[in-house]
């Protein structure tokens, strides 16, 4: 159990770590009002969740130790769910309604068919 945690703790900073630096890259990029940053690291996160889980159930026998260290950890760590509804309660409270709707909508319905490729590439490998 203790080598779980381990694997796990290793995984979820290694996703802190790589979400912190995509999302500050990308927003200093833009440098706009819209979090592209947090959207940029949920899509990505959504396209790699998806290829992960096809990689991992497909071809691959991986063990679920495996899946949890790099779905739990990893993917938990990397993706950005609660900033992104932060934000978004943000442009919101700021009356920046067409922000909000763009970043709810970028987001959802582009994450889901990142989702979708992601299953299909994984399907693929």
């Amino acid at each position: 159990m203790a080598h779980k945690l381990i694997w796990m703790a290793l995984a979820g900073a290694l996703g802190t770590l790589l979400r912190y630096w995509l999302a500050g890259v990308v927003q200093n990029a833009v440098g706009t009002l819209f979090p592209w940053g947090t959207a940029v690291v949920n899509l990505t996160g959504c396209l790699l969740f998806g290829l992960l889980v096809a990689v991992l159930e497909g071809r691959f026998a991986f063990s679920g130790e495996t899946r949890i260290v790099l779905l739990t950890g990893f993917m938990g760590a990397f993706t950005t769910f609660s900033t992104f509804a932060f934000e978004t309660e943000q442009l919101l409270e700021s009356s920046e309604w067409a922000l909000a709707a763009g970043n709810l909508t970028l987001q959802n319905l582009v994450g889901l068919v990142a989702l979708f490729l992601g299953l299909t590439l994984g399907r693929l490998i």
